[in-house]
């Protein structure tokens, strides 16, 4: 699938999705992009990418369709609302949702479109917005083995670490084991910071010793430098983060089991929703416990 070959559309220019559509236009694939606030696909249109005013439109207008929104609501939206992805795309389009989404509608999503003859794939990914800007995302795939070998160029452009992880809705479930490693373990960072503030430690030279040791973490390298230079600008917003623990925590119980950890971190974050902090990073957590 070559640049050449296929038009791409891409549904969702924000935080990452912008990173994510300019990526794809550097490496010459032609966009026709659409986004619910127009302005933030304003950079994408003056750089060469033609704008759509639906999410059908972009569908009937390209070969490929990414979309990456916030929620699960959205995703049924554009796919599966009226006038939608899989009503107004072509026959024999390949549909890829990046959205953290639930299992269950990723499933649902690709029976309606294996109905019109189309290929829905769920991609969803992690790396932030550094591995966004970066094309180093981790993109974790469910859906169609022919589909997923069709599009996987288009992938190599966003990311460095691809896997297909079996049938619709898989990709879904991985993307729910890597924030369930991530609730906590951010925790565990902003814990960190703050006893080596609180202890009377530089926390930069603290930095320095424990992230090449067995406490490193992408989220220690990345996200603990940010906390403590005061930058909660989102890299992934802590509403969205909420969302995708609810997820996890509602597979969780059709699964029969517990998990303790993720139930705290949803707590904590959602006090963070509740005191204004819903747009901020999700390494704000860091504010939890040095602000009042």
């Amino acid at each position: 699938m070559t640049p050449e070959s296929v038009r791409i559309g891409f549904v969702g220019t924000g935080v990452m999705g912008k990173s994510m559509a300019r990526n794809l236009m550097n490496a010459g694939y032609s966009l026709v992009v659409y986004n619910r606030s127009a302005d933030k696909a304003q950079e994408l249109i003056d750089a060469g990418a033609a704008w759509a005013a639906t999410p059908g439109d972009v569908a009937a207008a390209t070969d490929v369709v990414i979309t990456m929104v916030g929620f699960p609501t959205d995703v049924e939206e554009v796919y599966l609302g009226a006038d939608g992805i899989v009503e107004r795309a072509r026959e024999g389009a390949i549909l890829i949702d990046m959205t953290t989404s639930a299992p269950a509608l990723a499933r649902k999503i690709a029976e309606h479109a294996a109905e019109r003859g189309l290929s829905a794939l769920d991609a969803p990914v992690s790396g932030g917005d550094i591995g966004a800007k970066n094309g180093s995302l981790v993109i974790m795939v469910g859906g169609d083995e022919q589909a997923y070998a069709q599009v996987l160029p288009v992938f190599q452009v966003l990311g460095q670490n691809i896997i297909l992880h079996g049938p619709a809705g898989m990709g879904q479930h991985c993307k729910m084991c890597n924030q369930i490693a991530i609730a906590t373990n951010m925790i565990g960072v902003s814990e960190s910071m703050a006893y080596a503030m609180k202890s009377g430690l530089d926390p930069q030279k603290v930095l320095a010793s424990i992230t090449g040791g067995a406490a490193g973490s992408w989220s220690l390298s990345n996200l603990a430098p940010r906390m403590l230079r005061g930058d909660f600008a989102p890299g992934f917003y802590i509403q969205h983060l909420v969302k995708d623990l609810r997820i996890a925590l509602e597979m969780a119980e059709q699964l029969q089991m517990e998990l303790p950890g993720v139930k705290m971190s949803e707590e904590m974050y959602d006090a963070l929703v509740k005191r204004g902090e819903a747009y901020s990073g999700t390494q704000a957590l860091f504010k939890y416990y040095v602000e009042d």
